[in-house]
This record gives structure tokens, sequence and C-alpha cells, in this order.
């Protein structure tokens, strides 16, 4: 089969990928050459009765629990649905902030339905890409032929919704998944169109293979790299260093804006030291919250006083001081949008982000004077607090690879038909599959369960419920008023799964 894209979008119960679930999956096949092959799919996901929602997702997406009911598939009829029909041999998956966002869901959905969370990624010349860093880095280096949107108070900014409307591109649904893929189509096209070079670019650098060209420690030179961390005013572009290696294979990377020794003498670095973005000021990790702002691991700075010009336009208070991200983790497997430090020297590349040639290489010999910082970074990064362990096995995707004998009998638990899985007890040798398996019965096939799993079912069931309820009912009465059908029908979905009058 040809190479192909396949732009999707998900619209989902809320913003947490191992705990919130997928509502609807939409996409569209294109060629190479982004034009549209066979049709769109659009398609509903039952939420499952486990699930609570963020009422404030719900009132941006519009779509109900009931209507997913009413119109939808079940998980595992999905699971089946898109690893048969849609990420099929030589699909690259793209779309806008997918790489952070809707493809964490796809691959807890993919792992609850037992299914691998990653074959659909790479296994038989699949890959991935994302356009929202695409768009960080032509916005940043070359704008020429696009208009660029800022929000009301003059901050530049990437919303999809904002840029299609500026160029004219038709977006009238923002928020439904099928209507943002053919908006993503749309910029991707007009990318192309106007920055034809460094589209094609950044498209063959996707892999973690070719950015480690770029990107190592083995040959350390400074890059251009674009990301969400960085700075707005500077269109989230700068020019970084490698620095020290990381966890599961990636790096770590100095920001050259900044010159190390100013930071170093400020109080606020030697008694707090690094911090990582993913956690809060109390150590306890979180989830990240903004879709289109994603946090990752990322060390930051907390900066008091400088008297370096670009530390002056912090514009915080004393008691909300400015986070800089001086250090930062590159993951090499997320499509990061990095290009070699020579695409600055044309176009006046340097004056787009606010840097000169003479203050990134006078940062970067101050930073070799300091081959300690490096690995007090690395040492720390490894020593970062570990998530807790999760509540659920659902959540546990992250915990640890199925050997080779349990990754047969995962297959035959999907391709197991109702009747067959009521029989059906496998040996697994991990100790998150029994449970899971327990639970995607009863998701699924609820008929498929003994009297005791039944049981055992309902018991985690209402745990699960009770403790997503108070969250729920908090966001619920501070949105009810913004839209009266969806708060009753929310309040009535809830109702419907506490069987309770509330």
């Amino acid at each position: 089969m040809a190479k192909t894209f396949f732009f999707y979008d998900l619209e989902t119960s809320g913003l947490k990928p191992r705990e919130d679930r997928i509502m609807q999956f939409a996409g569209q096949r294109t060629s190479m050459d982004l034009e549209p092959i066979g049709e769109p799919i659009n398609v509903l996901i039952k939420l499952t009765n486990d699930a609570l929602v963020s009422p404030g997702a719900i009132m941006v997406t519009k779509i109900t629990p009931q209507e997913t009911l009413r119109d939808g598939i079940s998980e595992a009829e999905f699971c089946k649905f898109v690893m048969e029909e849609v990420f099929v041999p030589e699909t690259i998956a793209v779309g806008f902030n997918t790489v952070r966002f809707d493809d964490e869901f796809m691959r807890a959905c993919l792992w609850r339905n037992f299914y691998d969370p990653y074959e659909w990624e790479w296994k038989d010349m699949r890959s991935r890409w994302d356009m929202l860093d695409v768009v960080r880095m032509t916005r940043a280096l070359r704008p020429e032929g696009i208009e660029w949107p800022f929000t009301e108070d003059g901050k530049a900014t990437n919303r999809l919704e904002l840029i299609t409307k500026l160029n004219g591109i038709s977006h009238e649904h923002a928020h439904d998944a099928l209507s943002d893929v053919y908006a993503t189509i749309a910029v991707a096209k007009l990318i192309r169109e106007k920055q034809p070079e460094l589209f094609n670019f950044l498209f063959l650098i996707r892999g973690k293979n070719e950015v480690k060209k770029y990107v190592n420690l083995e040959n350390k030179k400074p890059f251009v790299y674009s990301s969400g961390r960085y700075s707005s005013e500077f269109n989230k572009t700068t020019v970084a260093f490698p620095l020290a290696s990381s966890r599961n294979g990636n790096i770590l990377v100095y920001d050259l804006r900044y010159n190390l020794e100013v930071f170093l003498a400020e109080p606020a670095f030697s008694s707090a030291g690094l911090e990582f973005s993913s956690t809060s000021y109390t150590g306890a990790p979180r989830e990240p919250s903004l879709r289109d702002e994603p946090l990752g691991h990322v060390r930051n700075i907390r900066v008091e006083n400088s008297n370096q010009d670009m530390l002056q336009k912090k514009q915080t208070s004393a008691n909300h001081p400015k986070i800089f991200p001086i250090v930062k983790e590159l993951c090499f497997n997320k499509c990061p949008a990095v290009a070699p430090f020579t695409v600055l020297d044309k176009d006046n590349g340097w004056g787009k982000i606010g840097l000169s040639k003479d203050i990134v290489m006078k940062n970067l010999e101050v930073l070799l004077k300091h081959p300690d910082f490096a690995e007090r970074q690395r040492s720390e990064y490894e020593n970062r607090p570990e998530f807790p362990k999760a509540p659920e096995p659902e959540m546990a995707l992250y915990d640890g690879f199925l050997d080779d004998t349990d990754r047969i009998k995962v297959s035959a638990v999907r391709n197991a038909e109702a009747n067959k899985l009521a029989d059906f007890h496998p040996d697994f040798h991990d100790q998150r599959l029994p449970e899971l398996l327990l639970h995607y019965k009863g998701r699924n096939f609820p008929e498929s369960l003994s009297e005791s799993e039944a049981s055992e079912y309902e018991k985690y069931r209402k745990a699960r419920l009770e403790r997503l309820a108070p969250s729920f009912l908090k966001e619920l009465s501070e949105v009810y008023g913004r839209d009266e059908y969806i708060g009753e029908e929310l309040k009535l979905y809830f109702e419907s799964l506490f069987d309770t009058d509330y």
C-alpha cells in the first residue's frame, strides 16, 4: 500500500489521557500531496459505565454522554476498527497537537482494550507527525505569506481556529473533530504552498533517528528548536544545545538565549534549584492541563531579579515570578521541530527570534565552563519524583512492557467473542492484566461475566465513580448555567450511573 497521511482528531471527556475517555474520533486519509482519499471517518464512542466526564469539556464539544450511548460504538469495536481499517501499513498519523494529546488518548484506549498501545505508531512502516510544532517553527522562521493571529493583549497565539479565520480557511465548527481535521489539512496545505522547503524538511526529520542527526551528545552543536515551553514573545523558538542524557533515551537541552552565570548568581537558583513543570511546587505530580500548550518534563528556574535586557520584560509580580525553562527534555519520538543552526543566517532569521549569533556563542562559551551543571541536571532529572502508583490497571500502561507470552494471550482476548470470554481465564504473567480483563469484560461484554465477576466489577465501578464524583459535581456547579440543556443532561447521566437523584 502506498504511503498516506491520515489526519485525525479526537473530542474527549476531559484532559487526562489515562483517566478520561474518547467520545468522538474523526479523520481523513490524504495522499502525500494532501489530496483526500476516500470518505471521511466520523464516529462516536460509547462512554463506558465506569466513566464520568469533565463538564467543562462537554460545554466546549457539545457532545453529551447520552449522545454517545445512542449513536456510538463500543470501545472494543472502535479499537478493532482503527487498527484494521484506519492505521493500516504505511500510514502517517498526523494532526494538530496529536503527539502530546490525541496520541496519548489512543494509547490508553488501546491498552485498556487489549491492544498494544504503541504498534499503531511504528509497526509496518507506520509513523506520525504533528502540525502544531510545524506551525510554530514556520511562524518563527518563515512567516511570510501567512497571516498570524494575536490575542487581544498582543500575545502571539497559534490556536487553530484563529489561524484558519485569518487566512480565509473554512472552519465553521471549531472543537468538532471532523471540522478540526479539515482545518488542519488546510493549514498544512497553506504552509506547504507558502514555505515548501521548511515543510518538507520538517516532514523528513519527523522520526527519532533523523532528529538524532541534528541533536546528539556525540557531536554537540547548537540547533534551532521550536517548542510550546518557550516564550511566545520569541515565537516559541530558540537556539538550544545538547546538555546531557535523559530517561528513555531522550536528551536534556539548554536554551542558549540565557547566560548561565546570571542564573547561577541568583539566590532563587541556589535555594530552590531547578523545578519540574510536570510537578506542583509541593512536588506532587499532576497531569498536563492545557491541550494547546502541553507541559512536559521541563526544568525551570524561577528568576526574581536580573539585569539582562531579556529578563526585564518578564512582567510579573514578586508573588508570581516568571518561570524560564532554561533546561528541558527533548523527546526524540515526539516529532520535535528542530533545524540546523545555519537556517538563521538568511531571511533575518536571528532577528525574527530576538537573538544574535554573538549572544548565542557567548552563552555557549559560558555554559561549557560549567561541566558540572550538565551532570547536575542529568542526576536531578533521573531522580525526579515518580508518578504515584496508578489506582487501576487502565492507568498503568506505562508501568512496563508485556512479555512475548502475554502478548499472545492479549491478542486472544481482543479476538474473542463474548461467549468465548465467559470461560476464558488466561494465566497472565503481568499482574495488571487479570484485573484489566475483568474490567474489559464489564465495560464491553457484561453478559460474559459470571455472578461473582459481575459483583466484583460493580464494586470497582462504584469505587471509581465515587473517586471521580466530587470533581465532577464541583465542576458541574461552576458551568451549569452556561448551557441549560447540557447541564441537565450531565446531571441526568450522573444520576443514572449512581441510580439515585442528586
